[in-house]
């Protein structure tokens, strides 16, 4: 181990009570240790944590009868958050300490075995990591945006502090972000993309890049209004979160996908039982090229498509800077007149 990682085991086994109610939060204190199942935070009785230091050595160290594994409160961080390289779980461990200490309950969001990164898993993993967007500064920068959503809204979530690596310096911070699942169509997370906020408020973060998506998209997206199961004769996609968040806001019945890239927007995967698909219109040639794709798979299975185009630079533009009652008075145009009565507000 190196000194630095020494130095950070150390920090964390001053606060080794605190890091296992974050990290092990399916366990329990029992004397001067912490019980549960394994590192990876299952329920159970076989790892012990040593909460201070004693004759048998310092605090943090853990040793899991039933396995023979063994480690530091490092260890702890790396398996429980699913981390694969050591600046990775340095960052989490620095975080960590520098953070104000949280009134603890029982309600801490369970932790899912390690995960590869970029792969599903990891990606469901953090969405479970994040909260619900109520009262976050998610949420107050989509009302800032113009957005506002139903809280029924499974799909968003909210990070307080997310990595954020720079792909030139390979330097790592953390920021408060926006995560919105990407799912399938029977609901399960396959990706999220996460968009990185400024703290202050300002609207995203200072970043060459705020905005980036992980795990599988292709044939997947971002619902809004998606229920399992349930049959969806007309919706909308297109590439852009908050250009179909947008529509969302306007038309608060109509399921919509936003597919993340006009690429994943071609593939997108249609419902059971859709006979109509409105394909928000892009302004680039590559959104239009996501579009034409996406109308002729469209067209291929039976199902017509129609492209609902903004009159500013995209719907989130219309919404903000034309408010909303004129965005819906623009999409009742282009709207078929039985999905017009159905998902607009009358007037």
């Amino acid at each position: 181990m190196t000194g630095s990682a020494s130095e950070l085991a150390r920090r964390l086994g001053e606060h080794a009570e605190e890091v296992c109610r974050e990290y092990l939060s399916n366990g329990h204190r029992s004397g001067n240790h912490w019980i549960v199942g394994d590192v990876r935070n299952t329920r159970g009785r076989s790892m012990h944590v040593r909460l201070k230091a004693n004759a048998k050595g310092p605090a943090g160290k853990w040793v899991d009868e039933a396995s023979s594994e063994f480690g530091d409160l490092l260890d702890v961080i790396r398996e429980s958050c699913g981390l694969v390289e050591f600046r990775d779980v340095a960052d989490e461990a620095r975080r960590f300490l520098a953070m104000p200490r949280p009134q603890w309950s029982t309600s801490n969001a369970q932790r899912q075995p390690a995960a590869i990164r970029g792969s599903p898993d990891a990606a469901r993993r953090l969405f479970v990591m994040s909260q619900p967007i109520a009262g976050t500064l998610a949420d107050r920068y989509l009302a800032s945006r113009g957005i506002l959503l139903s809280a029924r809204e499974r799909a968003l979530r909210f990070h307080p502090g997310c990595y954020y690596r720079n792909l030139v310096t390979g330097e790592t911070q953390t920021l408060p972000a926006l995560i919105a699942a990407v799912t399938s169509l029977d609901g399960r997370i396959t990706g999220l993309q996460r968009t990185w906020l400024d703290p202050a408020g300002s609207g995203k973060a200072q970043l060459g890049d705020p905005r980036r998506s992980l795990g599988n998209l292709l044939g997947n997206g971002i619902w809004l209004g998606l229920e399992p199961g349930a049959p969806i004769p007309v919706m909308a996609a297109g590439e852009g979160f908050e250009t179909m968040a947008s529509l969302r806001t306007v038309m608060p019945a109509l399921p919509v996908a936003a597919a993340t890239s006009a690429n994943h927007l071609a593939g997108l995967t249609f419902p059971p039982g859709c006979r109509r698909l409105y394909i928000a219109a892009d302004a680039d040639a590559a959104g239009r090229h996501g579009i034409e794709r996406l109308s002729r798979r469209a067209g291929e299975v039976g199902i017509l498509s129609m492209v609902l185009r903004p009159q500013l630079g995209d719907f989130n533009d219309d919404l903000l800077h034309l408010g909303p009652a004129h965005l819906a008075a623009w999409l009742s145009d282009q709207l078929l007149p039985e999905d017009a009565r159905l998902f607009l507000p009358p007037g």
